[in-house]
């Protein structure tokens, strides 16, 4: 199967038609339409095979969780996704893979009302490349810089699950109740970007981003940005009851502090916009709990448990 044969069978045949692409697949490269007032908000990520997801990953999982990873990217900058670009190298024409990758991809299209637009095929190691777009109304992306301090931390859904999926894949923890091993994998393999918090808030978060490389990492980025510091209460940390069912109290919030893939939104509001906060992720049909407070201490942040220091001395997520 030649590289064209590939495109139109498993990715050109399966994308949705926007009214905002006037060309997609098919030339040498795509046209779009931006809508007026909006402006274009652009991530690319990649995943590559043994680094971002094991050998054994299933396909369908892999698109997924390829396309929700820049997903969430959007979702942490307040925009709405529209396109997506996919490059994928390969070591092997393995059409029930593709089938099943280009399922997956569907599926997530359609959910997310995203085109496939373009992009490349190549043999090589398996890496998957996703360039997702979306909108946000001129003036109102979220960003990293602007928290300040006295605001308050949240953050939606619960942390760790990732984190403990992976060392459950990596079969270097063994579950006894399937059923928490089953959500923890889901956890991990099946990421939720948080699209609608992210386009709830913006008007209401003064920061945000989305939690990748684990909490302690991600909040550091907030806090250089912002020149702000934090005080985070880490008998606050969402954890949800497979975590703490399965490990120590110790062990889960180690978790949940330095896990990352979790793609949850941490995100800061002033005391000013706190009244509107539960209002509109009610509407979101999405949770988040207050976590703690930034200062004034410059790039410093602390970690508490029931008012007293905590100690903590491990690290998120590193790319290198």
């Amino acid at each position: 199967m030649k590289e064209f044969n590939i495109i139109e069978d498993f990715f050109k045949a399966k994308s949705i038609q926007r009214k905002d692409v006037i060309i997609g697949i098919g030339d040498d490269a795509a046209v779009t339409r931006i809508p007026q007032g909006q402006a274009l908000v652009t991530t690319t990520d990649t995943l590559i095979s043994g680094v971002h997801f094991l050998a054994d990953t299933a396909p369908h999982a892999i698109a997924q969780k390829a396309m929700a990873v820049n997903l969430s990217d959007l979702a942490a900058m307040g925009a709405e996704p529209a396109w997506i670009s996919l490059s994928l190298s390969l070591p092997e024409v393995d059409e029930s893979w593709l089938e099943s990758f280009s399922e997956g991809l569907r599926e997530h299209a359609i959910y997310y009302s995203v085109q496939l637009i373009g992009g490349d095929t190549v043999q090589g190691p398996l890496v998957i490349t996703i360039t997702a777009q979306g909108f946000v109304p001129f003036e109102q992306a979220l960003t990293r810089s602007q928290a300040k301090p006295g605001d308050s931390v949240y953050v939606t859904g619960t942390l760790g699950d990732a984190g403990l999926g992976l060392q459950i894949a990596q079969k270097k923890c063994v579950l006894d109740v399937q059923l928490n091993k089953d959500y923890l994998l889901n956890r991990l393999n099946y990421p939720t970007p948080r699209l609608l918090v992210g386009t709830s808030i913006r008007r209401i978060a003064s920061a945000c981003i989305d939690v990748s490389d684990g909490l302690v990492s991600d909040i550091k980025h907030i806090l250089k940005a912002s020149e702000c510091g934090a005080t985070i209460h880490v008998d606050k940390l969402p954890m949800s009851q497979a975590l703490k069912e399965s490990v120590s109290s110790t062990q889960a919030i180690d978790y949940a502090l330095s896990a990352g893939d979790d793609y949850e939104l941490l995100f800061t509001v002033s005391e000013e916009q706190k009244g509107h906060l539960e209002t509109t992720l009610a509407s979101a049909n999405v949770h988040a709990t207050y976590i703690g407070q930034l200062n004034g201490c410059v790039g410093k942040l602390e970690l508490r448990q029931a008012d007293k220091p905590y100690e903590y001395n491990l690290k998120g997520y590193e790319h290198f």
